[in-house]
């Protein structure tokens, strides 16, 4: 028997669990503490750095440590999505039984489009914890992969003072990865590929991109209709996945890992591990660098993640608005996948303009498109700039409900961490 033959024999198909679905829509609107961390706890100029460039973004706001003290902000801030990257664990009661979260066991999941609100900037030295829970559930028919069921997780992150810092809501897409592989939909797309002449106009496009920075962009300078010009990113490689990762994405709670780690890791989520063409297990998430495992389940190459299209997003908003804005919130959605060899031009405009809570607000449209014409990832997004007239920008509030969970969530962590330290004693 070959190897592929055993691994067709000895592979588990495995389906959705009517008590899972049922547990996912029992869990709407309930929260719990995180208490597993990212790949950072606290956030330091080489964490900040690190993370922007893993995406492309060179802006010394986020990258350069004295820069900022010239700024309003008074030092250097991390970039906006930098909840994918840090967050420390929390210590919390366990969860109730009833209030677990299903495990959704071998079922595929991905993201297909998130909404982030920021409340107040990053600096060095804070550490981020996290609590989450499902805000919407809903069961549907999808074109790819069969039924799929489409869970909404809002994730809050506070500091080390509970200030909430931002709330990003996440819509996940859960399919069965047999159901997704039968249908094989995108077999024909072929891969892309690229002459010299190619590469030398999508360089052009690199070299003519500009950062606004410190020259301050006022509101009542910005018009409805203008273009916040042209941003390129790819062709997307391998090597931009593992720099992806190198920056920060740590991928909790799946934590993919190495040797013993690896082992123990396998002992605790065995599902999640799947055999490659040499039978060695390895982690589904490998779909991201892996073409031929991503051809075994009907996909024509290893495609990106929604997370790091995310990130192009706001590098392209904070490239416009400059130093002194503030990027309030941002929707995306991630329509087609972005195979390895794609490459996607960003553009937007300015679609209108509003006063509200002494914020000047900029709404914006924008996207980014794949070589091949197709709009990936729609956004939408409201910048708070300088006013001439108003002032500096007035930051956001948040929600009082989630600053009263976010302070009881870490006065319980603390009390925790007191009681077992009382306990060694």
């Amino acid at each position: 028997m070959t190897t592929q033959e055993q691994q067709k024999d000895t592979q588990q198909v495995y389906t959705f669990r009517d008590e899972d679905i049922q547990r996912a829509h029992d869990l709407v609107g309930i929260y719990h503490a995180v208490t597993q961390r990212e790949q950072f706890t606290r956030a330091t100029p080489d964490v900040m750095r690190n993370f922007a460039r893993s995406y492309g973004d060179d802006n010394p706001l986020f990258v350069d440590e004295g820069y900022g003290l010239d700024t309003r902000w008074g030092g250097q801030i991390a970039p906006p999505m930098i909840n994918i990257a840090l967050t420390r664990d929390l210590l919390a009661d366990p969860i109730p039984k009833e209030q677990r979260r299903p495990s959704f066991r071998g079922i595929h999941v991905f993201v297909s489009g998130t909404t982030t609100d920021w409340y107040r900037p990053v600096y060095d030295g804070d550490t981020l914890y996290s609590f989450q829970g499902f805000s919407d559930v809903e069961l549907k028919e999808s074109e790819f992969a069969g039924r799929s069921l489409i869970v909404t997780r809002s994730h809050v992150q506070m500091n080390q003072r509970a200030e909430v810092v931002q709330v990003q809501k996440v819509i996940t897409i859960h399919t069965e990865r047999h159901e997704s592989k039968k249908r094989n939909k995108y077999q024909d797309i072929e891969p892309a590929s690229y002459t010299p002449d190619d590469i030398a106009k999508i360089d052009e496009i690199y070299a003519a991109e500009q950062r606004r920075g410190a020259k301050t962009r006022y509101y009542e300078d910005v018009q409805v209709g203008e273009s916040l010009g042209v941003m390129v990113k790819g062709p997307l490689t391998t090597t931009d996945m593992v720099v992806f990762h190198s920056g920060g994405y740590g991928f909790a709670p799946y934590t993919p890992c190495t040797s013993r780690l690896a082992y123990q890791n396998r002992q605790r989520i065995a599902a999640f591990y799947i055999p490659n063409e040499q039978g060695v297990p390895d982690v589904a998430q490998r779909i991201h660098w892996d073409s031929a495992y991503a051809r075994s389940i009907g996909l024509p190459a290893a495609y990106d993640y929604g997370m790091m299209r995310d990130c192009w997003l706001s590098h392209y908003l904070t490239d416009w608005m400059g130093d002194d804005a503030w990027l309030v919130t941002m929707s995306s959605q991630m329509r087609k996948f972005n195979y390895e060899g794609d490459v996607h031009t960003i553009t937007g405009e300015v679609v209108g303009k509003r006063v509200e809570h002494g914020r000047y607000l900029v709404d914006i449209e924008f996207r980014g498109t794949s070589q091949r014409g197709e709009v990936t990832c729609p956004a939408t997004a409201a910048v708070a700039l300088p006013s001439r007239e108003g002032g500096l920008v007035v930051l956001p509030t948040a929600p009082k409900e989630l600053d009263a969970t976010a302070t009881r969530i870490l006065a319980r962590h603390g009390e925790l961490r007191h009681a077992a330290r009382a306990s060694r004693d």
